[in-house]
């Protein structure tokens, strides 16, 4: 059966207002995971970041999906069907008729049949990604598209401003740190 899924104005807002929101930036993510699935009825999202020191990207929150789903592996045999690679939202419509997955039989196991990934990003940097699980043929319409994009931005100016807020904690700390005689003249 297909589904067509469509972001209520009042679902985006309660989503977006609580990205503004939060101080937290680790329950942030979590209520966004779990508010996607719940509010968009969805099966699963899951949200990644990058780490630039390791190269490599992390999932810190999940929802609706299986903790051996989600370690079992890369989703795309070449990375140039990545939505953090791309910069741009990748859509798969049908895991088991798509070139570009890897693990169709275990995405079956676990009932998902497409995925929406979408970068996370500051400016145009990617930070990392937004996959939304649906357990059904899901015909995306562009409205959608544009909806889970602006999110995944809001998303990416909080995680940067986190970022910038603790490096500014840690320079006032050092500095509060000096002698008085250092601080003269600044």
């Amino acid at each position: 059966m297909e589904d067509a899924i469509k972001i209520q104005f009042n679902e985006f807002k309660a989503i977006s207002r609580s990205i503004l929101a939060y101080d937290d930036i680790d329950r942030l993510i979590i209520h966004i995971v779990e508010r996607i699935c719940r509010s968009l009825k969805v099966m699963g999202c899951s949200i990644m970041l990058y780490d630039e020191r390791e190269g490599q990207l992390f999932r810190v929150a999940s929802f609706g999906i299986s903790e051996a789903y989600l370690n079992k592996g890369p989703i795309f045999v070449d990375e140039k069907f990545s939505a953090f690679s791309t910069n741009a939202p990748v859509f798969i419509e049908d895991f088991q008729n798509d070139p570009r997955v890897q693990y169709p039989e275990e995405a079956r196991k676990e009932g998902i049949t497409s995925m929406l990934s979408v970068p996370i990003r500051y400016r145009k940097a990617p930070l990392g990604l937004i996959r939304i699980y649906h357990d059904r043929i899901w015909r995306l319409n562009n409205e959608d598209l544009e909806a889970f994009s602006l999110l995944a931005d809001y998303l990416g100016l909080v995680i940067e401003n986190n970022g910038l807020k603790n490096f500014l904690e840690k320079v006032k700390y050092a500095m509060e740190s000096l002698p008085l005689r250092m601080l003269k003249g600044l």
